[in-house]
């Protein structure tokens, strides 16, 4: 099983966990990362340096950020808008999918978005998240 990034990254995007992956296996988004499911070794390594406590092994991930899974397999490539059920997803999601396209891989460490120590207080932030690559 992979990790996965979930909800709290969105808005921060602290790259702690970037610089310690082994195999480069995260995507930079506009406002938040994602893993590739099948490029993660599930080693771990990422989990304890995120700040923000926003990845989790997949079998470990809260259920209110399910959504998350296959948000992370769809802009890291693995999987396309028809391959995942997102009649369930917020709208503000479901708008942008037409344009989906895979994130860039980041593999080195960046600042985090300005204001992401007050952003990793914040709950429910799947509204503010874009599916636009980002860099």
């Amino acid at each position: 099983m992979a990790y996965v990034v979930a909800d709290p990254c969105v808005k921060c995007k602290y790259t702690d966990c970037v610089a310690v992956c082994p195999v480069d296996c995260f995507y930079e988004g506009k406002n938040s990362l994602a893993i590739n499911p099948d490029e993660c070794i599930d080693c771990g390594a990422c989990e304890p340096e995120c700040p923000s406590t926003a990845i989790f092994e997949e079998s470990e991930l809260p259920g209110k950020w399910a959504v998350y899974k296959d948000i992370n397999a769809l802009v890291t490539g693995v999987k396309s808008k028809g391959d995942i059920d997102t009649s369930k997803w917020p709208a503000n999601l479901q708008a942008q999918l037409d344009g989906v396209e895979a994130w860039p891989n980041i593999t080195e460490q960046k600042p985090a978005l300005a204001g992401a120590d007050a952003a990793a207080k914040e709950d429910n932030k799947i509204t503010a998240l874009t599916l636009e690559g980002g860099s």
